[in-house]
Parts: structure tokens; sequence; C-alpha cells
């Protein structure tokens, strides 16, 4: 018996590697839901190959023009996922919309399938409290699949929390490890999209070289394991083959160590580590599971990646995260956009953490999804507000 899949952001990168592991396992794993933004090409490539009963578009007019391709097909094309009706079930929903935007999709599909494997981390970051709640309330697993947190979960699951001495994220140090400060000042967005292991989305790999994306998962860490902050730490490990290190108060400390793929921890979590790795291998992706001689570790380099300063205050108010997160995705949009500088990002990301109205904002409940949005309006409203001061 087939389980049936459903994939929030089916056009990028988890998405893609998700429907590359359906490919291999066509007997075990069926799309029946897709989503996409605005990949007209790719959109259609994806409704003739898997044959989806929905496709959802979330741009209009790419919506309107697929809508009229596919009109003689037997495939449901929608615009909101809200047209979802109750009657539809699915057996695994992959949440992989990055962004806020992914929340309210995943809180809806968490209602329609038994499990939710989430690589989104902003959603877990702002909304953790409505997605445990609407899980709960339909007996939804949810299981992270970012490598680090993938780690966590399979370290930790037979353990209990009072057992857990430290736990360590590792970082890659991204491509400026090695940078000066004063590289630092000039690098454009051209070399921060160019990652040394890792294949990522453009968001996430500029996340990766302010080091940005270890401050939201530490919060992501603290919200999916309920462990407190000061037992999560990271750690430099440029080879980015182990992703997370459990230390335990009985003297034991595990760690998983596996390639830089996220094909990985997405097969392990949707076939439940019931299969051989070999079968994913090709010519293109020769997938390493030898172990190498030296695995090094360093600490972190605060004048490198000075962002990592406001870890202390990451859990200050309940809504910290939210305005992190929200000034954050909206500085690397800024960055791409080359309005304004790479440093900026976290000089930034400080000013709206000493502006006269952070705390007003920032002790918002984030149990409530308009006071999501609502504390996330005014932060992308005033970073926009700082930014064109600072260039004007």
């Amino acid at each position: 018996m087939f389980k049936k899949i459903s994939i929030l952001g089916s056009t990028g990168s988890i998405g893609l590697t998700t429907l590359d592991i359906i490919d291999k396992k066509k007997k075990d794993l069926k799309v029946i839901f897709l989503s996409a933004d605005k990949n007209y090409k790719l959109i259609c490539k994806q409704i003739i190959k898997y044959k989806p009963k929905i496709y959802l578009i979330n741009d209009l007019n790419i919506y309107l023009k697929v809508k009229k391709k596919f009109k003689k097909k037997k495939i449901r094309i929608i615009n909101k996922i809200e047209q979802i009706e109750k009657k539809f079930y699915c057996d695994i929903t992959i949440s992989a919309i990055p962004g806020l935007v992914g929340l309210t999709p995943t809180l809806h599909m968490i209602k329609l399938s038994r499990k939710v494997l989430i690589a989104n981390k902003e959603s877990v970051i702002c909304g953790w409290d409505l997605i445990k709640k609407k899980a709960n309330q339909n007996n939804t697993k949810i299981i992270p699949v970012d490598s680090e947190h993938f780690s966590i979960f399979e370290l930790i699951k037979n353990h209990k929390l009072n057992e857990i001495e430290k736990i360590f994220i590792t970082a890659s140090g991204g491509p400026f490890l090695n940078y000066s400060i004063s590289k630092l000042k000039k690098v454009k967005p051209k070399q921060a999209l160019k990652h040394p292991k890792w294949k990522m989305g453009k968001k996430v790999s500029i996340d990766s070289s302010t080091l940005m994306n270890k401050i939201l998962e530490l919060i992501e860490a603290q919200k999916l394991f309920n462990i407190p902050l000061k037992k999560l730490d990271i750690l430099i490990h440029p080879d980015s083959l182990v992703h997370a290190i459990v230390k335990f108060k009985n003297g034991l400390t595990k760690l998983i160590f596996h390639e830089t793929s996220m094909l990985i921890p997405l097969a392990n979590a949707m076939l439940e580590n019931n299969f051989d790795i070999n079968i994913f291998a090709t010519k293109k992706r020769k997938l390493q599971t030898g172990y190498q001689k030296n695995i090094i570790f360093r600490k972190l380099n605060y004048k490198i990646f000075p962002i990592i300063k406001i870890k202390d205050r990451l859990m200050e108010y309940p809504s910290t995260p939210i305005i992190i997160n929200s000034a954050n995705e909206t500085l690397v949009d800024q960055f791409l956009k080359q309005n304004i500088d790479f440093l900026d990002i976290y000089k930034i990301i400080l000013i709206i953490m000493r502006d006269q109205n952070y705390r007003k904002y920032a002790i918002q409940n984030p149990s409530d999804l308009k006071k999501i949005f609502l504390v996330d309006t005014w932060v992308k409203k005033r970073v926009l507000e700082i930014i064109k001061k600072k260039y004007a």
C-alpha cells in the first residue's frame, strides 16, 4: 500500500529533492497534491509527470495560465489553500515553502495529514504554538527535516529531557569562514550565494553566510524539543558531515554523521528509516557512506559572525523570535536586490531590537495568527524605513 504525499513548495530545492525520493520509491509513495508559486515551466512539467489530484498555484497570473492550459485534464488547479476540502487526506505533507508565508498553508495541511515533515523553520519560529495546538487537535505527528533538527530528533527520541546536558548544532561557517572584517564589508550577493558544501535556495544561502540560519535553528530547536536555550549551542564544523551532537549527563556523547544532502533526512522521515540509501545513488549523486579520518570542530568567531551576539536575547519576549525572523527576511531580500551592504543585515537587526516600539510588539502573544502578522508587518515596514533613511 502506497503512502499519499503532499508537498508545499514543490518547485523549491526541498520539494525537488522530495520528488527525487518519490521517483525511486514509486511503489511506496504517490503524489496527490503539489503547490508552487510561479515557476510556470516546472509547474507544467510536474503536472504532466506526477498527475497530482490537486495543484495549488499562489501567483494569480500563473494560476490562470496553467488552469487554461490544463482545462481538459483531470486535475484540480486552485489558487487558495482553503479550497482544499475537509474530506481530502494524505499520509505525509512536506512543508517546504520558505518564509513566514509558509505558516498558513502548513496549519491548513496539519488538519488533512497523518504526518507533517517541516522544513520551513520560519513557521516553527513564528507559529509553533499554533502548529503544536493544531497537531494535538488532529492527532498529527510533526517531524522536523532540517538536517540539524532531524538529527536531534533521532538522537533524543529514546531519552528524557532531564538526561540531556548540552545540544550542539553544527555550522559549516559558509563561504566567509576565513574572511577578514575588511573583506566582509565588500561582499556581494553572488559571493554570499556560493555555499561551499550545501546546495540551497537563495534565502537560506544568505542566512548561512551570516550564520543567521544558526540563530534561527537555535530558536527552532528550543521550540520543537522544549529545551532551555542555555542547553543549546553552536559549533563550527566546516565539513558539514556531523549535524548535531548531544551530550548526556551520564558521560555519553552521541552525534549523527551523514553527507551534505537533504535527501537523507527527508528519505528517513518519509520511509521511516526503512530503505537502502544506495538506491538514490546516480552518476551525478555519489553518496558518501564512509567516514573520514579527522572530524574538525571550531569555536565561533564573533568578529566574523557578529549576529551570534544576539543569542542570549532570542527568547527575551514572546514575539522576539518573530521580530528577528521578519527583520532578517526583509534584510536578506534587500541585500539580494543590492539595496544594502552585507553587514547591514546584522546592524539593522540590532537597530530594530533597540527601537522605541520594539517591546510593544515583542510582548505580543504569538498564539494568535493575527498578532503574528501584526508584528511581522510592523518589523518589515520599520526595516524599510531604516534602509530608506540610511541610503537616502
